[in-house]
């Protein structure tokens, strides 16, 4: 069922929206929620909730692209999760070891908080958008789904270090496009 079939659903109250978006989306949910929390039992709950909050939040919202709104949806309450559970207790994944590669690239929080996130957002785009397609999916896998390297070096056909290589690089890219932009590290 295409997207737009299934927004209807939701915006109709039908039950069958949530089972159209699982059938669907489930996999990919799982994926995202999985890479970033490494715990089958957390990831399936976080997904449990984001099927809830997207019946919650449609309508009154519409999304064209469903894939991409209960993905970020997902990505959200997994970080939401990880924070919680890093709170009480270390705790390894590939979210935060990516989380921790980007350090040396992002604003600290007082830095963050003194820019606008829409314009970070929109001048990481602008960034994004510069690098070769291949870099870029390899980016994104890695600081937005947190897919491990060895998912990312598999799924492009890459050597682990070559998918290192490009990672590394394009964090240096990103700081000196970032300070170009004005933006202090």
């Amino acid at each position: 069922m295409d997207d737009s079939k299934i927004v209807n659903l939701y915006w109709e109250r039908s039950e069958s929206a949530i089972k159209e978006t699982q059938n669907k989306y489930g996999r990919y949910c799982h994926s995202i929620a999985y890479n970033i929390l490494n715990s089958w039992e957390d990831a399936e709950e976080c997904v449990n909730d984001a099927y809830i909050k997207t019946w919650n939040s449609i309508p009154p919202n519409r999304p064209n692209a469903l894939s991409t709104y209960i993905g970020k949806i997902i990505r959200n309450l997994a970080l939401n999760r990880l924070r919680d559970n890093s709170a009480q207790k270390r705790i390894s994944s590939a979210a935060c070891f990516s989380i921790e590669e980007l350090e040396e690239c992002i604003p600290d929080g007082e830095t963050a908080d003194a820019i606008d996130a829409v314009a970070l957002g929109e001048i990481i785009n602008c960034f994004l958008k510069k690098l070769p397609k291949k870099h870029r999916i390899i980016f994104m896998q890695r600081y937005w789904y947190f897919c491990p390297i060895s998912d990312i070096a598999d799924d492009t056909g890459l050597t682990e270090s070559n998918v290192k290589v490009i990672l590394l690089r394009a964090r240096e890219k990103l700081k000196d496009f970032l300070s170009k932009e004005g933006i202090v590290i």
